[in-house]
């Protein structure tokens, strides 16, 4: 998860007409089954799963990058699978937008897979839903947990350059990053633990180097950066250095899917601004010390703010399309 953006880990996009209520979003998780390829596809986690892991034999970080990019597509305009779409005469992609350019990755895994998929069972399974398995088997093969993915999703026949230019930022404050979570129906919890993704991926210098240097344009660091952790950070970012410089999110253990995100930020270690954020908040470090002191309750939450996130607005029934190639839309 190279980030521009949090979720960069997270996302997120407000071009939405809809007023998502709680109500619609209980709606759409009716219309996702964890059953909807039983008779059609049956094999497709598998084939998912044996494809991430051959890729992962290459790229340690590939399971971080691609449980990035489910996130970068839920955040703008639900689960449609936008994030995949390239330019086109029609389509200005939102591999484009700043969260996004030269930062999200992983693209050509998601190739491969759709290809093994289309030789199997042609014509049946989403792009959207291939990245809503794909982030599961991510973060199980780095060692964290399973959940029962919700299929069903259909792929959509835009994408939002400006949604996605709106994606959760490494900046944002903590106000912010409540709105953005809540303006697609996720709260305090989803926010906490889906921040834990951040247990393995890596950032840009680019996304933190204000808190080494000039925080908030004060001239000094980030006062609340552990002093040991900033003098090994501005080691990697020398001051008006380059930025494209790459640094571990969790540099106690970098490729592995656990809790020491969290022992982290109790330690004044998050790497980027709306990592710390999460502890500025009485309520929100709570729920820090709590996946800080037990790995199976951040597991358990983190499955479940991964299926809320996979129900943001997924297109469903005779809706969108199943595309064939995952970069363009059908018939372009």
């Amino acid at each position: 998860m190279v980030h521009s953006s949090p979720f960069h880990l997270l996302a997120l996009t407000l071009t939405l007409t809809l007023t998502l209520t709680p109500s619609f979003f209980q709606g759409s998780r009716a219309q996702l089954s964890s059953t909807f390829y039983d008779n059609t596809c049956s094999n497709v986690s598998t084939i998912v799963r044996n494809i991430i892991q051959q890729a992962q034999s290459s790229d340690a970080r590939i399971v971080a990058s691609l449980t990035r990019l489910h996130f970068h597509d839920c955040f703008v305009n639900g689960c449609d699978g936008s994030v995949l779409l390239d330019d086109s005469s029609s389509i200005q992609s939102e591999k484009g937008a700043a969260p996004n350019n030269n930062s999200t990755r992983g693209f050509e895994v998601v190739d491969n897979i759709k290809t093994a998929v289309e030789n199997v069972c042609p014509g049946i399974v989403s792009c959207a839903d291939i990245l809503a398995l794909a982030a599961e088997a991510s973060v199980n093969l780095a060692g964290g947990p399973t959940w029962t993915v919700l299929l069903g999703r259909r792929d959509g026949t835009t994408a939002s350059f400006s949604g996605a230019n709106n994606l959760p930022s490494p900046r944002d404050p903590l106000i912010t990053l409540r709105s953005k979570f809540s303006n697609v129906g996720l709260g305090d919890t989803d926010l906490v633990a889906l921040s834990g993704a951040h247990t393995f991926g890596r950032a840009k210098c680019s996304s933190f180097s204000d808190r080494l240097y000039n925080f908030s344009n004060s001239g000094s660091p980030d006062p609340s950066l552990d002093t040991t952790y900033l003098a090994t950070l501005q080691q990697s970012c020398l001051q008006g250095g380059r930025g494209d410089v790459l640094n571990n999110l969790d540099p106690s253990s970098p490729y592995t899917f656990d809790e020491n995100y969290y022992t982290n930020l109790q330690d004044n270690q998050g790497l980027l601004q709306s990592d710390q954020e999460l502890t500025g908040d009485s309520s929100l470090a709570s729920i820090v010390d709590s996946f800080a002191s037990s790995q199976s309750t951040f597991f358990q939450s983190f499955g479940s703010s991964m299926v809320n996130m996979g129900n943001i607005s997924p297109l469903t029934g005779s809706n969108g399309e199943i595309r064939s190639n995952c970069r363009k839309v059908n018939g372009s």
